[in-house]
C-alpha cells in the first residue's frame, strides 16, 4: 500500500476515513490482480483502530476479496530514544491486530521518523537519516533492542505469528552482518529476517555487494519486502546513482535470491513494493515475475524437497 498515502487531499487521514474510502483503495489493489494485501501502516494504522473499526476493515477485505498474510509497521523503532516505550506499546497492539486479521507475520524495524532533510528530498534515502549507536560502543542500548525484539517475538508466538525484522540502513539491521547478529542474539524460532536488500542497494554510498549480503541473510528469512533498483557505480570518480526499477531489471537477481531462500526453507509471504510512478502496476508486474520464478522446475524441485 506504499502508493496510497495516509493523508488525503482534504487534509484528513485514512485513519478517519469511512470504510467506503478504504474499500475504494483496496478495490484498486484487487483490480490489479492481487488476492492478498499488506495494509502497511503508512496507509492505515490497523493497530490504532478500535475493535469496531477493525471489524469494518475485515468486512471490507472480505467484500473486495483480499486477505492479509502479513502486517508491516514503519518507523516505529522499539529503541527510539524519544519514543521507544510508546513504540513498543504500538508494536504489541500491531501483533494483536495482525492476529485479528488472520495474518502469519508481523514486520518491524529499527528505522525512525524521517528527518526534515529526508522529507524535502525527492528520494528520502538520498539524505542522511537517524543512526542507531554501534552495539560495541553502546552495549546497553543494543541489549535493550535484543530484549524488546525477544519480548515482541514471544508475543507474536503466543498469537501463532512470526516476527520479521526489516533490514534498513544505519540501524541494527543496516548490514547483513548486523542483521544476522541481531536475529542470532534474539534466538527465537519465531523471529526471522525481512531481507529487504533494496533498502541498502538504493543508497548513494558504497555498500556490500548484494550477492554477499544475500548469502548471509537469506538462510534467516521468514518474510520479504521485494523491490529492486538500478545502481551505477563509477570507479573513476566514485559517483553512485540509483533509481527504482521493476524486479527483473534491477541490479539484484531475484531469480537467484528466491531459489536460494527457498533452498534454505523460506516459505513465507512476500510483499511487492515500488516507489515512484504507478507503483501499483509495477508491483503487479513484480508479482507476476515472482510467480513465474516460483513455477520454474528449479524452484519446484526445491519446494518438493521440503
Amino acid at each position: 500500500m506504499l502508493q496510497f498515502p495516509g493523508t488525503l487531499p482534504d487534509g484528513t487521514t485514512v485513519q478517519e476515513q469511512p470504510a467506503e474510502g478504504w474499500a475504494r483503495s483496496l478495490e484498486e489493489v484487487a483490480d490489479a490482480g492481487f488476492d492478498c494485501v499488506d495494509p502497511t501502516d503508512t496507509w492505515l494504522r490497523v493497530a490504532d483502530l478500535s475493535p469496531d473499526r477493525q471489524q469494518e476493515l475485515r468486512d471490507v477485505l472480505a467484500d473486495v476479496g483480499l486477505r492479509v498474510p502479513a502486517l508491516s509497521t514503519s518507523r516505529r523503532s522499539p529503541v527510539d530514544p524519544d519514543h521507544g516505550e510508546e513504540n513498543m506499546a504500538y508494536l504489541h497492539r500491531a501483533v494483536d491486530a495482525a492476529a485479528g486479521l488472520g495474518a502469519e507475520v508481523v514486520c518491524i524495524g529499527f528505522f525512525r521518523a524521517l528527518l526534515p532533510e529526508q522529507q524535502a528530498a525527492q528520494w528520502f534515502w538520498t539524505a542522511q537519516g537517524p543512526l542507531d549507536p554501534a552495539p560495541d560502543e553502546d552495549p546497553d542500548t543494543y541489549r535493550l533492542a535484543v530484549d524488546r525484539v525477544r519480548e515482541l517475538g514471544r508475543h507474536a508466538a503466543e498469537n501463532g505469528l512470526q516476527l520479521s525484522l526489516e533490514m534498513y540502513e544505519d540501524t541494527y539491521l543496516g548490514t547483513a552482518d548486523g542483521a544476522v547478529r541481531m536475529v542470532t542474539d534474539v534466538d527465537l524460532p519465531e523471529v526471522g529476517l525481512n531481507p529487504d536488500l533494496g533498502n541498502l542497494q538504493r543508497l548513494h554510498r558504497p555498500v556490500e555487494r548484494w550477492t554477499e549480503m544475500a548469502a548471509k541473510v537469506l538462510p534467516h528469512t521468514n518474510f520479504w519486502h521485494t523491490k529492486n533498483y538500478l545502481r551505477t557505480e563509477d570507479a573513476t570518480t566514485g559517483a553512485i546513482s540509483t533509481a527504482p526499477s521493476p524486479l527483473e531489471t534491477g541490479v539484484m537477481s531475484y531469480r537467484e535470491m528466491l531459489a536460494t531462500a527457498v533452498e534454505h526453507g523460506f516459505r513465507g509471504p512476500m510483499t511487492c513494493e515500488h516507489y515512484g510512478g504507478d507503483g501499483l502496476s509495477v508491483s503487479a508486474r513484480n508479482r507476476d515475475y515472482l510467480r513465474g520464478l516460483l513455477g520454474t522446475r528449479r524452484v519446484r524441485r526445491l519446494l518438493a524437497d521440503g
